[in-house]
């Protein structure tokens, strides 16, 4: 014989349990959160710079992540801020492929006007 009270309360617990029912779209989110997360504190521990590429792919990969969860659950502003993470991501492995490209022209430069000197 059960009382109203405790037939309730275990009827709150199922609702609850069934409300954390995760689905895999869930955990695409949270991993993209971890991902942005991780990246944010490499980032103010001094063991990331910002200017580095693995700064920019763990922040889009966070980004897509957390835009793939929001494609079934959908969230006007969230799916907005994390397009713009992935842009600014984007830009930021952009600007890192410019930076190692003129790098390299540089350095080719270089060997290429030590060989002319040496031939002299």
């Amino acid at each position: 014989m059960t009382t109203p009270a405790i037939e309730t309360a275990a009827a709150r617990v199922c609702e609850a349990t069934m409300a954390m029912s995760v689905t895999w779209f869930d955990l695409a989110g949270f991993l993209g959160v971890l991902l942005i997360v991780v990246a944010y504190l490499l980032l103010q521990l001094d063991k990331l710079p910002s200017s580095a590429p693995s700064y920019s792919l763990l922040n889009a990969a966070g980004a897509l992540l957390i835009i793939a969860s929001l494609l079934f659950k959908f969230n006007f502003s969230a799916f907005l801020i994390e397009v713009f993470w992935f842009l600014i991501s984007l830009l930021g492995l952009s600007k890192w492929l410019i930076s190692r490209k003129r790098l390299r022209i540089k350095e080719k430069t270089i060997r290429e006007s030590n060989t002319l000197s040496e031939q002299q």
